[in-house]
């Protein structure tokens, strides 16, 4: 089945969530269509996590309604519809020495390790090579994951999420621990999924405006559980939305395609007196 740019792929309606009486989340909506690429941002203890929750049919919701992939969570088969959804963590477990091409492989199982006395087909093989052909992975594809790098472990991630051929790709602050040159890697990984799945939808979790793909086309930035801005990239990320959201005063700027955010200082008044 072919789709539409228009489809939607992912719908939250006047969410809200409640933990031990404390309100976590409190109105949240969020519409994301097949091509479109969402970033989540919002200090630490926001809701992201949450968010994100929803968005992999990990979290019901409190009241209102998540619908994804088409189908309403309470009202649909769990491991069935996670099946349709790369998830990128780079906290990803890996406790047996698999080579980097199994790690990918377990994409297709779902599994953290290889299922015992399961055996990829053919084409199965073949797309997770041509998958780390596309990350650029050619050469390390029978290392071992003790040996790779953080972000060679990104990477591969990526491709593990990729090759169930999800229609929603969710990425968990996929720059976490990456130096400056594996971070631009890794982004430029996410960057290249705009041109080779044209109709997959993301989000990406972060809240550091750096480490946003030059791809990303919308954002919903969140703060306390609540909605602070909500819709297109350029629209949303603005220096007056970040620093309500974060509670101190940030310029934000974007220049080549990328965001970036520093601290306004309050200069002292020359010749004031106490």
């Amino acid at each position: 089945m072919s789709w539409q740019s228009d489809d939607i792929v992912l719908e939250l309606n006047d969410v809200t969530f409640r933990r031990d009486g404390t309100h976590i989340l409190d109105g949240i909506d969020l519409t994301v269509r097949a091509g479109e690429h969402w970033a989540l941002l919002g200090p630490n203890g926001a809701g992201k996590s949450t968010v994100l929750g929803f968005c992999g049919a990990l979290t019901f919701p409190t009241s209102g309604t998540v619908d994804v992939l088409g189908h309403r969570l309470g009202r649909v088969e769990l491991q069935e519809l996670r099946r349709h959804i790369g998830h990128v963590n780079p906290r990803h477990p890996v406790r047996s020495p698999l080579t980097v091409t199994e790690v990918v492989l377990t994409g297709i199982t779902g599994t953290q390790e290889l299922p015992m006395r399961w055996e990829p087909a053919d084409d199965e093989l073949r797309r997770a090579r041509d998958l780390l052909h596309a990350v650029g992975l050619d050469e390390r594809r029978d290392s071992r994951w003790p040996t790779l790098s953080q972000g060679e472990r990104g990477r591969t991630l990526i491709a593990r999420a990729l090759i169930s051929d999800p229609r929603l790709l969710l990425l968990d602050e996929p720059t976490t621990g990456l130096d400056v040159a594996a971070r631009e890697q890794l982004l430029e990984t996410i960057d290249g999924l705009a041109h080779s799945a044209p109709a997959l939808a993301s989000v990406l979790v972060t809240h550091h405006l750096e480490e946003l793909p030059e791809s990303t086309t919308h954002a919903l930035l969140i703060a306390h559980g609540r909605t602070v801005a909500v819709g297109g990239i350029d629209d949303v990320i603005t220096t007056e939305t970040v620093s309500r959201a974060f509670e101190h005063r940030i310029r934000v700027e974007k220049a080549d395609g990328r965001w970036s955010a520093r601290a306004v200082r309050e200069r002292p008044i020359v010749g004031a007196r106490d």
